[in-house]
């Protein structure tokens, strides 16, 4: 029987067990948008995860939607960035970097003069975001031309080369939670007409080119994808996700990627199967549980449902977790307070066993 501490390969990549660390944002990063010794101390410190997926890294300066937030489209992000992969290299870990861009989720006053955020049609989200200038409401966003589009790529790709260039194993592009990916996917948030809206075929080519043209860049076997099907957080209306999901998951298998991520909101379970049977390679699921993700979780990889499980909250307060798993704890209680932005409180200041 498989268990989450055997070894797996990622598509070429040995992963020393099946448990990862889910893309958590912190909001932590310096001015400009680097990764800081912090974040390097961070991420090293979970370097027992099979796998650590980071935090959402902005690939474009308008893709940022929330306050200190990481990027990787400058030279200096770049070479923060690598102190970060040296590190956890240096501790025995493989890392990926998300690849986030928020799309209508945001406000201008988080982005420099002149821009505003953009998106497959000027639909306002409801709700909020938090700012230096305290919360404000999602604005209506620009509607990206044709040619933005294609443009919007070409910077998924420039940031993922990026990441490869800062030493990163691979990215995850992020097509859940209902930013810019998330938003080309769902009718709610995108009614367009031309070729990039409307029908499954359309409302899924934004994702496809990009997993496309970013693996056609950085190859295959470090490229990874994730969805929430459904996932209603950030206003996001996709009231039948399942012909959306599957239809992408099956285009996505045609590319040969590292690895599906699917996490679960809602009683989802059976569409969760679905899109591991159409994608067809190495799968990834953050279960929809009642609190956080914990040890029974693990029964996922035991009875073939994924071949990797990943943990939010118990890792961001247990950087030893794979060793807390293998004897069902103890765990320490993550703080929501010290979730977003702050010092290392919260932080790196969580102990070991």
């Amino acid at each position: 029987m498989t268990t989450a501490f055997d070894p797996i390969d990622l598509s070429g990549t040995r992963l020393a067990n099946r448990i990862a660390m889910a893309p958590m944002t912190r909001s932590r990063a310096g001015e400009g948008g680097v990764a800081t010794e912090l974040t390097a101390e961070y991420y090293a410190q979970r370097a027992s995860a099979g796998l650590i997926i980071t935090e959402g890294i902005q690939p474009s300066v308008v893709g940022q939607g929330y306050p200190d937030t990481p990027g990787l489209h400058s030279a200096e992000q770049v070479a923060s960035w690598r102190k970060v992969t040296d590190a956890v290299h240096a501790a025995g870990g493989t890392i990926f970097a998300q690849l986030m861009h928020t799309g209508r989720v945001g406000h201008p006053v988080l982005l420099p003069d002149g821009l505003t955020n953009v998106a497959p049609s000027p639909v306002a989200a409801a709700g909020q975001v938090y700012t230096a200038e305290g919360p404000k409401d999602f604005i209506t966003p620009r509607e990206l031309t044709g040619a933005e589009i294609r443009a919007t790529i070409d910077d998924f790709v420039t940031a993922a080369r990026n990441a490869i260039d800062a030493g990163f194993d691979g990215v995850e592009l992020h097509g859940a939670n209902g930013y810019l990916i998330h938003q080309f996917l769902a009718p709610g948030s995108n009614r367009r007409t031309d070729e990039w809206g409307g029908p499954v075929e359309n409302r899924i080519r934004f994702a496809v080119e990009v997993a496309s043209a970013v693996a056609a860049e950085i190859g295959a076997a470090r490229t990874g994808f994730r969805l929430s099907p459904g996932n209603p957080f950030n206003d996001i209306s996709e009231p039948d996700p399942e012909p959306t999901h599957t239809a992408l998951a099956k285009e996505l298998a045609a590319l040969d990627l590292a690895y599906l991520h699917v996490a679960e909101v809602g009683d989802v379970r059976a569409l969760s199967v679905r899109l591991r049977e159409d994608f067809g390679g190495t799968f990834l699921l953050n279960p929809h549980t009642e609190g956080p993700t914990g040890h029974d979780a693990l029964a996922l990889i035991e009875d073939g449902t994924t071949d990797l499980v990943t943990f939010g909250a118990l890792f961001l307060a247990n950087p030893d977790l794979p060793a807390r798993l293998k004897t069902a704890g103890p765990y320490n209680t993550p703080d929501r307070a010290t979730f977003y932005g702050g010092t290392e409180k919260g932080y790196t200041d969580y102990l070991p066993l």
